[in-house]
This record gives structure tokens, C-alpha cells and sequence, in this order.
């Protein structure tokens, strides 16, 4: 029993080691735009029928059997909450938000896609709607947006930024003087299995099974223009969860420094009697 109840400590330990590390992750990011925060999910590594010395299981009066013996647990399953972050109002008309189901689709330079609620975009030299960190927003019909009609080479229809109006369904729209030139339609996917999908970092996503998790087309959903999602991880959450942690891993500490000390005196017990 009390190289049993080592394991099991041991076991939890590790587990508030698991769970520590991925609540300084969710504080690390409470200011990270379209941030997800994670979660673990745990399950009993085994469980164990208890015994009597004959070798039967022990018993109630009513010869109904008593139970199981967990030997710890373990970190099955990182998972993220996808629930709406609080929108925040920024004036810049290049900052759009999700409210609702849905990401934005971004693609790299080498072609690779991802997808994030993250919608803090700038406009490149080339008029090219992308990300801070240089990806390209794509469109309903994934292509990449260009905030220039495509038969004009030059910014001359702008007066300003303000002249940029992206509509609740993503519609993107260039006043122009006296006239509206429509643009491309910012395109928001969704998954039908959201614990499916990786976090890579940024506050973006991938799909682990693209195959049998394929994008879909969002519908319940509308876009923000000027503003942006905030991440959703609470502060005092985790620093709470942060508190509860430590005073778990300091009781198990505990238990091993007993169940060490109980395992010396019977080691010198059994001396004693030896000799």
C-alpha cells in the first residue's frame, strides 16, 4: 500500500504539473487578440480491485463488492473554449470581429491555411488585405483580398481609410466620391468538431483531420468592423486555478514525505527483527 500510494501521488503530481502549465499558457495570453483559452481533460491511469491476504476480494455483509482503487490520473486531452470573447472598439476600420461561430481564413506565403478570430489586419503595399504577421486573408471563395478593384493600379478612389466599409456579412465596400465599389467578401469558416483543432500558435488553428473535420461555411455569425476580439482567458480564473494547483501539489508533497518516512521506519523495523 505504500509503494502504491507513492505511485499515486506521483501520478497526480504530474498531472497539477500538466494543468499549471497550461494555466500560465492561458495567463500568458490574456491580452492576445482572438486568443482561445485551454483546458485539460484528466482520467484515472487504472484502477485496482483491493484484496485481503487469502486473496479475495474483500466484501460487504451483503457479499457486494466494495469498489476500486484509482492509482492517479493523467492528462488525456488538451482542449480549447471557444466561447465569445468581450469586443473591444478600436476605430480602425481594418479591425473586424467575429460575433458568433466562425474564423477568418489566412493563408502564408508558402500556401499554407490556418484560421484564427483574431482580425487586428493591415493592408500591404500592394493593397493586400493581410495579418500583422504578413499572412493573407481570404475570401468567401478562398482567394486572397485585394483592397483595389481589380481594374485600378493605384489608391486614387481612397480619401481616406475611412472610406473602407465592411458590412455584417463580410461584404467589403470602397466609397468612392459619389459612388459604392464593391469589393470581395471576407470569408468565415467553422468546424462541425471544434476539439479537433490544433492551436500552432498566435491564436491560430488547424484542423487535425481535415478529411473527416472539413470547413463548412459559417452562418450564424456577424462581422465587426472597427473592432476586435479579445481573448477570452479571465485573470482572476486563473490565478485562482493557479492558487487551488499549488495547495493540491503541496499536499501531495506531503503525502510522499509521510509515506517516506513510513517506508523507513518499516525498512528498520524489519531490520531490527533480522537481526
Amino acid at each position: 500500500m505504500i509503494v502504491r500510494s507513492f505511485e499515486s501521488a506521483a501520478n497526480g503530481m504530474l498531472a497539477l504539473m500538466d494543468m499549471n502549465d497550461n494555466t500560465a499558457n492561458n495567463l500568458a495570453n490574456v491580452n492576445t487578440v482572438g486568443y482561445k483559452k485551454g483546458s485539460l481533460r484528466f482520467k484515472d491511469i487504472m484502477e485496482s480491485a483491493v484484496y485481503n491476504k487469502e486473496g479475495s476480494v474483500i466484501r460487504n455483509h451483503s457479499n457486494e463488492y466494495i469498489g476500486s482503487l484509482s492509482c492517479g490520473s493523467q492528462s488525456m486531452q488538451y482542449t480549447h473554449d471557444f466561447s465569445q470573447g468581450a469586443l473591444t472598439k478600436t476605430s480602425n476600420p481594418y479591425d473586424v470581429a467575429i460575433e458568433g461561430d466562425g474564423f477568418f481564413k489566412i493563408q502564408d506565403a508558402e500556401g499554407n491555411v490556418s484560421y484564427t478570430r483574431n482580425g487586428s489586419f493591415v493592408v500591404d503595399r500592394g493593397y493586400w488585405l493581410k495579418t500583422k504577421q504578413g499572412e493573407f486573408v481570404l475570401d468567401i471563395n478562398n482567394r486572397r483580398i485585394r483592397m483595389l478593384p481589380e481594374d485600378m493600379d493605384d489608391e486614387t478612389i481612397f480619401r481616406d481609410r475611412k472610406d473602407i466599409v465592411i458590412a455584417e456579412n463580410g461584404n467589403i465596400e470602397i466609397n468612392s466620391y459619389n459612388q459604392k465599389i464593391p469589393l470581395q467578401t471576407i470569408g468565415v469558416y467553422d468546424f462541425a468538431d471544434k476539439d479537433d483543432l490544433f492551436e500552432i500558435g498566435d491564436a491560430k488553428f488547424v484542423p487535425r483531420d481535415i478529411i473527416n473535420n472539413p470547413e463548412l461555411r459559417s452562418e450564424k455569425f456577424t462581422v465587426q468592423q472597427g473592432m476586435l476580439e479579445l481573448s477570452n482567458s479571465n485573470v482572476i480564473k486563473e490565478m485562482i486555478n493557479t492558487i487551488n494547483t499549488t495547495r493540491n501539489y503541496e499536499s501531495l508533497t506531503k503525502i510522499v514525505s509521510t509515506n517516506s518516512d513510513m517506508l523507513t521506519t518499516a525498512v528498520s523495523v524489519g531490520r531490527i527483527r533480522t537481526s
